[in-house]
């Protein structure tokens, strides 16, 4: 079995938007992370004035990129990243021009407008048996020049988008000065606690966010934030085409929505969902009456996220794009369907849940490829029972516990994604994850964190050993559990 090294790193200093990232599906790690690889890379060449002396370039692959790559998209990803399109904007047509066209293209057009010639056999090469000893997450670009030298760059794609480069290992401590440095959970505490009235975890992360922007600005963005994950949740009920890849799978958040709310809907998200509001009598409560149906919307809502992943639709990642409907429909549950919800309280749950995917990813990881499932729907579960509970009023502690409850009931969670594609059981695990995350909330703020026995640092140090334990065929290679079962041969990336 291949040895993983520490790739914990405590002392980062993360972002919530770190945690919290625009891109396309369907995968953080296989698809986000090579397309941020393959921009820096065509950045080192711009910056070492070799890109108009480039004649060909080479992408390796290894470990599980090379193992899954294909059904998450990892090669339309590099050629996207090279051409300079970005995750964030590229137009949902553009990919999929790519996708259908990708084995059969001659020519690659370089961020800058060089033009190099291109064979998909010949320049992105899958080594299936073959890991780097960093990470499951691998890739090499080499740039073969004119004059007969070569650039050549290794990377990591570590999870949730995030990408190091191999001279960036070990990384070094922490590049700026937060007022309230979070290295754990434990700290989290011991910072709300110092003042007097206690700080609230989202005041805190707040103060912390300033560090990089302004008020007024921290406000905007984590809005936009909520309002690219509502504007998937609409177009993934919106939509009906089956999902690419070769598995068949049928979309179902249209269906489950349609029998809750029915047609026609309004034409634009916000009305949508103002709509889905008043066809509820909302609780005030996760566990108040009515909570069946609201259920049923809570489903519906990750469903349609990850249905949009699928489909290689626009998604924020939390912490990572397989994982990203948890947190939208926990979120989404907050905003319509609780009493006296507001922006501002969407704001604080984002703030909040940022956080508490920022320590996982410093005590542990979120990364799949690494960790199994636990580390991506265990964590945005975590993280959406946090936001949950910090917005419905509790205190530090009760959002601490709440999280870790979460967490705890994920724990050992493989990843095991039949035929390399994150839809099954990838999909339905969102809905679960948010499910017990609302659980996870209820059962805090009616519990005494003081007689716990269980803190959410000694389940992230749980989680981490579990990580270290497991075999690599269940993370995210497609070698164990379902995907051993239901062996499928991917046709269609």
């Amino acid at each position: 079995m291949h040895k993983q090294m520490d790739t914990r790193y405590p002392q980062q200093r993360i972002s919530v938007f770190d945690i919290f990232k625009v891109g396309v599906g369907p995968s953080s790690s296989h698809t986000m992370g090579p397309w941020r690889a393959a921009e820096r890379f065509v950045r080192t060449l711009v910056l070492e004035r070799a890109i108009e002396s480039v004649r060909r370039i080479t992408v390796d692959l290894y470990g599980s990129l090379a193992k899954t790559g294909i059904g998450h998209g990892t090669d339309v990803a590099v050629v996207l990243g090279l051409s300079g399109e970005d995750p964030e904007t590229v137009p949902h047509s553009v990919v999929d021009e790519v996708r259908r066209t990708v084995r059969g293209i001659e020519h690659l057009a370089l961020a800058g407008g060089l033009s190099i010639g291109f064979e998909y056999v010949r320049d992105i090469r899958f080594h299936h048996d073959e890991s780097l000893d960093y990470h499951p997450n691998g890739l090499r670009f080499s740039a073969a020049l004119s004059h007969g030298r070569t650039i050549q760059e290794t990377y990591y794609s570590i999870g949730g988008g995030f990408v190091v480069q191999e001279d960036e290992i070990p990384r070094p401590e922490a590049s700026v000065t937060l007022p309230y440095p979070i290295d754990n959970a434990a700290d989290i505490l011991r910072w709300t606690r110092a003042h007097d009235p206690e700080l609230r975890i989202s005041e805190l992360v707040r103060e912390n966010e300033r560090t990089w922007d302004p008020e007024d600005r921290i406000d905007a963005r984590l809005m936009r934030v909520f309002e690219v994950m509502r504007e998937c949740v609409f177009n993934g009920l919106s939509t009906e085409r089956a999902l690419p890849g070769g598995l068949g799978v049928a979309r179902r958040a249209r269906g489950l929505a349609a029998s809750l709310l029915p047609l026609p809907w309004p034409p634009a998200a916000q009305a949508f969902f103002e709509a889905v509001a008043n066809s509820n009598s909302a609780p005030a409560r996760p566990d108040a009456a009515g909570f069946e149906r609201v259920l049923r919307w809570i489903s519906a809502f990750a469903l349609a996220v990850n249905e949009e992943n699928a489909d290689f639709g626009r998604v924020v990642t939390a912490p990572t794009n397989g994982a990203a409907g948890v947190v939208p429909a926990v979120l989404l549950y907050y905003r319509y369907f609780v009493s006296g919800a507001s922006d501002e309280g969407v704001v604080r749950f984002l703030l909040t849940a940022g956080e508490i995917g920022s320590v996982f990813k410093k005590g542990a990881t979120i990364s799949a490829a690494q960790g199994g499932c636990q580390a991506e729907i265990g964590v945005s579960s975590a993280m959406a029972a946090a936001g949950l509970t910090e917005v419905l009023g509790g205190n530090p502690e009760q959002v601490l516990m709440a999280a870790e409850i979460a967490m705890e009931h994920h724990l050992g969670l493989t990843c095991d994604p039949v035929g390399g594609l994150v839809q099954v059981p990838c999909i339905e695990r969102n809905t679960m994850g948010a499910v017990k995350a609302i659980t996870g909330a209820t059962l805090a703020l009616a519990g005494d964190p003081s007689s716990a026995r269980v803190s959410l640092d000694d389940v992230i140090e749980a989680m981490w050993n579990t990580a270290l334990d497991m075999n690599t065929k269940y993370k995210e290679t497609s070698e164990g559990g379902l995907a051993a079962r239901i062996p499928i041969n991917v046709i269609e990336c």
